[in-house]
């Protein structure tokens, strides 16, 4: 009984904070219809933004709780100052080719993106602890867990919302999903197709580099960490379904727990029992659990 409240628990954790990275994902294809392989470049930037930032407020020994702060501020740094660059910049010149060519322009950026935090950072890696230990430690029983790990989760449930509220409740979000449902139509009723579209790269950005900065004091910020992370939550969206927020909540649950399961039963099968679970969901719902259904083009 224990073992399987471990196993939820540590699934739960690590599902909230994929949940945010694959939701940048997720609204970035719902948008601009764009598999953004780049996307854990910008979660590694948010990390290593957030590393840089929590020791600088620690080196001039500011309060420990500013920490949490320097996070945001490091997450909106990435947002603001890469994603309009990359979107309009970039990914604006190859709007309307080919799906494959934009694939291959988000991998050419991510590789960019990789060895320009190489040259800025190092290859040194980064510890930042100081916002790990603010909510100390959660006795469960038998069991001891990090309280920021918690305070994880709420954070994932907040910016799940906001995001569900921000689209289905604001004017705003009510044309982003006029883009999404048809560009040309939206388009013919005055709505400013480019300006939404560098919106939603942008925020999708920001959830990446949100997801980063706050799973930088968990981790040892390192090259190659996006590699992993990009993987993972494509595997996310494709089980829940490319361009669904519930699908990216759920298969971020599935693919938590899953991994959880196989870290504690039979740890070699950690990335092996992903792949399974994507596995099994194509072969029933090759669409993904919550894709949307399409209107046929006659």
């Amino acid at each position: 009984m224990n073992l399987i409240f471990t196993i939820l628990i540590d699934g739960l954790t690590y599902a909230s904070w994929l949940f945010i990275v694959a939701l940048g994902l997720t609204l970035v294809f719902g948008v601009l219809k764009i598999l953004n392989v780049a996307h854990g470049s910008f979660y590694a930037l948010g990390a290593y933004a957030a590393a840089t930032l929590v020791g600088w407020f620690a080196s001039m020994q500011l309060a420990p709780e500013l920490s949490l702060i320097a996070m945001l501020l490091a997450a909106v740094a990435v947002a603001a100052l890469i994603a309009p660059l990359c979107e309009r910049g970039l990914l604006r010149v190859f709007y309307g080719r080919d799906e494959v060519l934009l694939v291959l322009v988000t991998f050419a950026l991510f590789l960019i993106m990789e060895d320009a935090t190489k040259l800025i950072w190092g290859v040194n890696p980064l510890y930042v602890s100081e916002p790990y230990m603010l909510f100390g430690i959660v006795e469960m029983g038998p069991q001891s867990y990090v309280g920021y790990d918690f305070m994880l989760v709420a954070v994932a449930a907040i910016v799940g919302y906001v995001v569900w509220w921000g689209l289905n409740r604001t004017r705003i979000g009510k044309i982003v999903l006029a883009v999404i449902h048809s560009e040309e139509i939206a388009s013919s009723m005055g709505v400013n197709v480019s300006r939404i579209y560098t919106l939603a790269f942008a925020t999708g950005i920001f959830l990446a580099s949100l997801g980063g900065a706050l799973t930088a004091p968990m981790i040892s910020v390192q090259p190659g960490v996006s590699v992993g992370v990009v993987i993972v939550s494509f595997a996310v969206v494709i089980i829940g379904g490319l361009g669904s927020i519930p699908g990216a909540a759920i298969g971020a649950l599935i693919v938590g727990i899953a991994r959880s399961a196989a870290v504690h039963v039979w740890p070699v099968a950690e990335l092996f029992s992903i792949y399974v679970v994507m596995a099994v969901v194509l072969m029933f719902r090759p669409e993904g659990l919550f894709q949307r259904i399409q209107a046929r083009k006659i």
